[in-house]
């Protein structure tokens, strides 16, 4: 009867325990700072020039701390026009000057703004998230607007065009190439004859036409669209351009 009773008392504990367990969620501290929403005039304020302030920069809306990053993104830094504000389309363009540091994106091309999408990953991934900029890509309760899944949709047919192009230029072997100063530029195949080529999908990805070299057997050289280089004879595998 005694160990009856002594065994009962941590079964029946035993059992309490895994109730409770199964109400009650377990709560675990978190250190992220609770997500803020930003106005344009605020952004600006954490450009760098207030050392009592960190840094912040916004990419498609998104607001990132990249103080731990000063010796770039602060005053003097290589990086310091990215900083106080969101300046998405100087991430491709290169442009640094008053109208380029600017998140519009009309008329980039589904590729570049693929890439802008994949700068936002990486400062996902590297700097911490403190919030949304209020404006062209959420509202002012921080929600996605139209624009924003406009971009997030053309990035992601940039993503398909450009797997499409890698598909079909795997097709065709690429030519070997290089340069040198004295002798200038040479294409050459191991297999095959040089020629000039569309690329399949380049006016979709860029609007433009541009053309590469691949290398074609015998019996393809009567394809239409090949191209012997300028000054190559039609059955050389090796041209100085």
């Amino acid at each position: 009867m005694r160990l009856s009773r002594f065994l009962g008392i941590p079964i029946c504990l035993a059992l309490l325990s895994f109730f409770l367990f199964q109400i009650i969620p377990l709560k675990y501290p978190t250190h992220s700072p609770p997500t803020r929403v930003f106005s344009v005039d605020e952004l600006i304020l954490y450009n760098g020039t207030d050392p009592g302030l960190p840094i912040l920069l916004g990419i498609l809306g998104s607001v990132f701390d990249v103080s731990k990053g000063k010796s770039h993104y602060g005053v003097g830094g290589g990086y310091s026009h990215f900083s106080g504000r969101d300046a998405s389309r100087a991430f491709v363009s290169g442009n640094f000057s008053g109208e380029g540091l600017t998140d519009n994106l009309h008329g980039l091309t589904s590729p570049e703004v693929k890439s802008i999408v994949e700068w936002r990953d990486f400062y996902f991934k590297t700097y911490m998230f403190v919030g949304k900029l209020v404006g062209r890509y959420y509202d002012s309760e921080g929600n996605p607007t139209k624009y924003l899944k406009g971009v997030e949709s053309k990035a992601a047919r940039g993503a398909q065009l450009l797997e499409k192009q890698k598909k079909e230029e795997a097709k065709v072997a690429s030519c070997n190439s290089r340069w040198s100063q004295d002798e200038g530029s040479e294409v050459w195949c191991d297999e095959g004859y040089p020629r000039l080529v569309q690329r399949p999908v380049e006016i979709a990805l860029t609007g433009k036409m541009s053309k590469r070299c691949g290398c074609f057997k015998e019996d393809e050289l009567g394809q239409p669209g090949l191209e012997v280089y300028d000054g190559c004879h039609y059955s050389a595998k090796r041209c100085h351009l």
